[in-house]
């Protein structure tokens, strides 16, 4: 059956990117759709495997508590599915070690969990689920080039298959690295051995290609007006590496986190167990502060944090793997809730990016899924209704997320954009009291851990128990 033989509103919907973003937002859209088509310019591998097309998939990857609560109600039993695999389960107090800015939080009866394991795992276990949708396709090898449509409204995507003589894993790692520096993802302008382009119409396009998304750019090629944004850039950059955990060996917490200090100490380290019987560590430092290349520099950031303990714990790991590094770029907020034709939503970090030290985005991706499986269910389909609520409805579900991580890169001098002024000075202030109220009272540190793990909003920093221990403090 055809798009053009459907009821209206129920024809087909394309997904731009076939990440995490995209698969879990195909997956919010089954029984809603005749036909969804999942566009992804990789391949996928056979196992879990790291994947040159997500080039952040190598570094430490956290789904927070809230995320973890969207995840399963998505797909039930994909938690338990994930401890299976090997993920371990992290308490954000007993088994995290946090060293804030103001000290090292103190233990407390945790409410707040999260599941660790490498990017490969979560996503295959994801894809995994979403493979057994019948009305779910996947275009693998293929590129988005452009849109159909007009200023009003979106209706498709052209498409391209990528030639058969390109996608060694080599040459897609020069692609993905390329368009991670200049911004040209899922753009195939000036690649070779490439099929014809033809045309999907679409009743719903879903754009999931990330931070390198070119649909801004398609948009003005439809004579829309620019996409409104924010921008902060702290200049952030990462180095990762994975080893082997050291036989019979307890330090007493299975994570640490060694947080920045702003303004002074840019550079922040984190140790998580994943599947495997293994490490991740991920080393990264604003800008100015960045980590050198290759082992040596790896090495030398370790030497610089803030504390000794990350070091002193993989003095006797062995190494499972080459050091990675990964420039994020700028944090970007894209206000589609503001101007955006018909037909078209953006999910994941194709409508707000953020400064990964945070570990936001996985749990934002997965809010962007329930919205869309929720506006659904209230209009029955996927026409231009559920669209407009869900470009307002993700606009509402990341805006802590946002305003919490620019806040806290304009600590940084060397942070371009963010907001500025007395408000965001007092707030600075304020959480500077929290933060010290977490090194010493239970109470505190939990409301502080439920706010950044984004069960709870930052109002909850206010409630008068929070408040009055945080003055006693």
């Amino acid at each position: 059956m055809t798009s053009s033989e459907t009821a209206p509103g129920r024809g087909t919907a394309v997904v731009i990117g076939g990440g995490l973003a995209g698969v879990v937002a195909a997956w919010a859209l089954r029984g809603f759709a005749e036909r969804i088509v999942v566009v992804e310019r990789d391949r996928y591998p056979e196992e879990p495997a790291f994947r040159a097309g997500v080039p952040q998939g190598r570094h430490a990857h956290l789904v927070l508590e809230a995320g973890h609560r969207a995840l399963e109600e998505l797909m039930p039993g994909i938690n338990q599915e994930l401890t299976a695999a090997g993920a371990h389960r992290v308490s954000t107090s007993g088994d995290l070690k946090w060293l804030s800015s103001a000290g090292w939080m103190i233990d407390y009866p945790a409410r707040m969990t999260f599941l660790s394991c490498t990017r490969p795992v979560l996503d295959k276990l994801v894809l995994d689920r979403v493979r057994t949708e019948p009305s779910i396709e996947f275009l693998e090898g293929t590129d988005v080039v452009g849109l159909l449509g007009s200023a009003q409204a979106v209706t498709g995507v052209k498409l391209r298959e990528r030639g058969a003589g390109r996608g060694s894993e080599r040459e897609t790692e020069r692609d993905s690295a390329r368009d991670s520096a200049h911004g040209s993802a899922h753009d195939s302008e000036g690649s070779s051995e490439r099929g014809e382009v033809r045309d999907v119409p679409a009743e719903l396009v879903i754009d999931a290609s990330g931070r390198s998304t070119s649909v801004p750019k398609w948009l003005s090629e439809l004579g829309c007006r620019p996409v409104p944004e924010e921008r902060v850039d702290a200049g952030v950059a990462y180095a990762s590496r994975l080893f082997h955990r050291p036989p019979g060996v307890d330090f007493g917490h299975q994570a640490i986190y060694l947080q920045t200090k702003a303004p002074d100490k840019p550079r922040m380290g984190v140790l998580l167990p994943v599947e495997g019987d293994r490490w991740i560590v991920s080393l990264a430092g604003m800008r100015g502060a960045e980590p050198e290349p290759g082992e040596e520099g790896f090495t030398k950031h370790l030497s610089q944090l803030r504390d000794p303990g990350l070091s002193e714990m993989l003095r006797e790991a062995e190494p499972a793997g080459e050091v990675r590094g990964f420039l994020p770029g700028p944090g970007v907020r894209r206000h589609y809730e503001r101007s955006s034709p018909a037909g078209l939503v953006a999910v994941g970090d194709a409508t707000s990016t953020f400064n990964p030290v945070y570990g936001q985005g996985v749990t934002i991706s997965l809010f962007c899924a329930q919205v869309l499986r929720r506006t659904a269910l209230r209009h029955g389909d996927i026409g231009p209704a559920t669209a407009r609520d869900a470009r307002r409805e993700i606009a509402a579900v990341s805006k802590n997320a946002w305003m919490m991580s620019c806040a806290e890169d304009v600590r940084f001098a060397a942070t371009t954009g963010g907001p500025t002024g007395a408000l965001i000075r007092l707030q600075h202030r304020y959480l500077d009291r929290v933060l010290h109220g977490a090194t010493r009272n239970p109470e505190v540190t939990a409301a502080f851990h439920e706010v950044l793990s984004l069960v709870e909003p930052p109002t909850r920093l206010f409630h008068p128990s929070v408040v009055a221990a945080v003055l006693r403090g």
